[in-house]
């Protein structure tokens, strides 16, 4: 009984200990430094110089990467994309199936932007913005 708890605690205090993401807005190698601000105004439909890429609605990133960098929840931002391709003034962001297809996308379009975890990061890509 006693190695039971031990075990519990020990997983109880690394989930404490920061086992959490850094998120980065990524972009294209030629692509230019952005503000928190200019980023949310890309992800929330209100700024189209620059086209945004979704990781999946399931993976833990995008509500914590919408909440750090918008102040919004999932289904705030979904109201907010929904109003605007109702009213014929945006496109959804495409959804890619996860950092890895992301970052493909982004480094393949100067245009594109997205979000990954900043362990991710590598040669192919910039960090446009840490949201952290």
């Amino acid at each position: 009984m006693r190695n039971i708890r031990l075990i519990a605690a020990a997983v109880a205090l690394s989930a404490a200990a920061g086992v959490r993401a850094e998120i980065v807005v990524i972009g294209n190698q030629s692509a230019a430094a952005l503000t928190k601000e200019q980023a949310a105004d890309v992800f929330l439909g209100k700024n189209t110089a620059r086209t945004p890429v979704d990781q999946p609605e399931s993976a833990a990133i995008r509500a914590d990467f919408y909440t750090k960098l918008t102040g919004r929840t999932l289904a705030q931002v979904r109201s907010t994309w929904s109003r605007l391709v109702f009213s014929g003034n945006g496109q959804l962001p495409k959804e890619l199936p996860d950092a890895a297809a992301v970052k493909k996308a982004v480094a393949a379009d100067p245009k594109t932007v997205g979000y990954i975890d900043k362990s991710a990061v590598d040669g192919s890509v910039k960090v446009l913005l840490n949201v952290d």
